[in-house]
């Protein structure tokens, strides 16, 4: 299956840093990571002791959409809520560091500001370690978030609403910012959470659920989605949630697509990665650069053939990680040639 032209892949990738910013709302966290060796099991329980090599911070959940937006040249704005605590001041600094706005974030007195630590080795995961609340925003903290959507949102090109179902995106934030985007024609874009009713979404632009995802949403919406095939499983969706597009990721077997404004069939293409290191944020490079394609005036296939070298680039790096244009222009020329 032939890739977009090399000559349509520079227009459309050079075209996304004159977007106006996207629109990022949803759950926003610290990443932590501490990777070191193992070179005996401690004295006092049968598990490894890890001698500490290396400790960084990056972005996590709806703030590395965010931040690989913006290595890709794209602008955006991120609307979560934190907490007042002293995560929430090095969560700030690295937006800073990293040259993306404060602007939209909400403080909670109430939340604190979620916080993951991996210890991990050169080659494996040990464990993760979460600090988070789950409970849905209060009336007055959603009432900030909407606030801050309706602000952004009369200056951006599109909005994403980045579900980990952690709280923020609520029923009713979610109803409200979705229309608040329709009333301005902006594509708005879900990623959807696992334990979120479907039906929450429903009105969106494009919904971006991974296989299991779609399948436990067909099931919530009363279908045994285990004798339906995929094309079924998005039509389903499509139908029940007003959606116009819908894209599924399917991990090794790439992604399937149904655009109701083109044929109105499902089509799919298989996956660009050659090497799989960690799929950690994979999805939120391929969502970051289905809508940035899709704003630069790429088709449902284009713009997914886009984000399936993105997401390719991640896959071969360690932890939450982000992809630049060389980075994806190299990546996008040798999978051309092996289809040439």
């Amino acid at each position: 299956m032939n890739l977009l032209s090399e000559k349509r892949f520079d227009e459309l990738t050079g075209k996304m840093a004159t977007l106006e910013p996207i629109l990022v709302v949803g759950d926003v966290g610290l990443d932590k990571y501490t990777q070191g060796e193992v070179r005996r099991i401690s004295p006092e329980a049968p598990v490894p002791v890890i001698e500490v090599t290396r400790e960084w911070l990056k972005l996590g959940l709806s703030a590395n959409i965010s931040h690989n937006l913006k290595t890709l040249g794209v602008n955006s704005t991120l609307c979560g809520v934190i907490g007042e605590d002293h995560h929430a001041g090095s969560f700030e600094h690295l937006l800073e560091d990293q040259g993306l706005s404060t602007w939209g974030l909400v403080r909670s007195n109430r939340r604190p500001t979620i916080f993951k630590e991996r210890v991990t080795t050169a080659t494996q995961q040990i464990c993760r370690i979460d600090y988070e609340s789950t409970e849905a925003l209060d009336e007055t903290e959603a009432s900030k978030v909407l606030e801050r959507v309706k602000e952004f949102s009369a200056k951006s090109s599109a909005m994403i609403l980045e579900d980990y179902a952690k709280g923020t995106l609520s029923e009713g934030v979610l109803r409200d910012s979705i229309a608040e985007a329709k009333s301005k024609n902006l594509l708005v874009a879900v990623d959807p959470g696992r334990t979120t009713p479907p039906l929450w979404y429903k009105g969106a632009s494009l919904l971006k659920p991974n296989k299991l995802e779609a399948g436990m949403m067909v099931e919530s919406l009363g279908h045994g989605y285990k004798k339906l095939n995929m094309e079924q499983i998005a039509t389903i969706l499509v139908e029940a949630l007003d959606l116009e597009k819908i894209v599924i990721t399917l991990g090794k077997d790439g992604m399937a697509l149904l655009d109701t404004k083109g044929d109105g069939k499902l089509h799919q293409i298989p996956t660009a990665a050659s090497e799989v290191f960690d799929v950690s944020g994979a999805g939120d490079t391929a969502i970051s650069l289905l809508i940035a394609a899709l704003g630069a005036g790429a088709n449902l296939s284009e713009a997914a053939w886009i984000a399936n070298c993105g997401a390719g680039v991640v896959v071969g790096k360690v932890g939450t990680a982000t992809v630049d244009q060389k980075e994806l222009r190299r990546f996008y020329l040798k999978l051309n040639d092996t289809l040439l």
